[in-house]
């Protein structure tokens, strides 16, 4: 009961900052040029193509929702961050924290209960963003990307894990320090991945499997990047899926078991941050 008082609390504390807001508004400003641009597109490549030609037709409309999904997923990963990154660091700095800790209440339900409020508000903006993706592209040329509630749930799993990231570096760090540690993990993991990808068309065997190894490594240290590739793998159609790759997906994607090792990742963490913030000296 305190965890879910505790989670209301923050994601009312979250809703009103300014930080959120802007997120919002920006947000429904690209939805709004998303909209725009894919309509113009669509016009024109159905007068390319033909409105008959529906395989050329949906690889397009295809590209065109997965660059939105880029979008949305790295606009949902900063959010998250922003929003969450000094929720615990800041309250101690600030000696706000004793408020909580003084209650009769125990410090771990005080982090489940941060993240269970954060994960709410990242849920609802997923939803608005991601949803409002496919629903724009269906509203207006009926397409519907292949497993997209698979590639939602993904994009979600990956905003989760940057969010147990955070409140752990929190537990341990000034709101700077932590801020610094999270995006530096998530750049590591982006050009990790896109090293692996790279990697995967070098005509050098060593040098290809030196470059997937260091995507390999790299998500094992943080995977948020195997994790976005697993859902534009679950978007990209059956075509590209063969062919090859797109600016935004590859002909190689990470396996199950990294889907696995991402979700007990983000266990891993929050338990951390839970234990850390019990056993930390306020």
């Amino acid at each position: 009961m305190s965890t879910l008082i505790i989670a209301r609390l923050t994601f009312k504390e979250a809703a009103r900052r300014k930080i959120l807001l802007a997120a919002l508004l920006l947000g429904l400003v690209f939805l709004a040029i998303f909209g725009v641009g894919f309509h113009y597109v669509n016009v024109d490549v159905e007068k390319a193509y033909g409105k008959a030609n529906l395989v050329g037709l949906n690889e397009i409309r295809n590209f065109m929702l997965l660059a939105g999904m880029y979008v949305v997923n790295f606009l949902t990963a900063i959010m998250t961050v922003l929003t969450s990154v000094d929720t615990l660091s800041g309250e101690i700095n600030s000696g706000t924290i004793h408020t909580l800790v003084a209650k009769p209440l125990r410090r771990w339900e005080v982090v489940l209960g941060k993240w269970l409020g954060f994960a709410g508000m990242i849920s609802l903006y997923l939803l608005l963003m991601g949803g409002g993706v496919m629903l724009l592209v269906y509203l207006r040329a009926d397409y519907i990307a292949p497993h997209p509630l698979s590639a939602l749930a993904l994009i979600w799993l990956n905003a989760l894990l940057l969010l147990s990231v955070s409140l752990l570096g929190g537990t341990m760090f000034s709101t700077l320090a932590n801020g610094v540690l999270v995006f530096g993990l998530y750049g590591i993991a982006f050009i990790g991945g896109w090293i692996e990808q790279i990697g995967g068309y070098l005509s050098n065997q060593a040098a290809s499997q030196t470059a997937v190894n260091v995507g390999v490594i790299t998500s094992l240290m943080m995977p948020s990047e195997a994790l976005w590739r697993r859902a534009a793998y679950e978007m990209q159609s059956p075509l590209v899926s063969i062919l090859g790759a797109t600016p935004f997906s590859s002909g190689t994607y990470p396996s199950t078991a990294m889907m696995i090792y991402a979700g007990l990742y983000l266990l891993a963490m929050l338990a951390w941050a839970m234990r850390q913030f019990s056993r930390r000296d306020l």
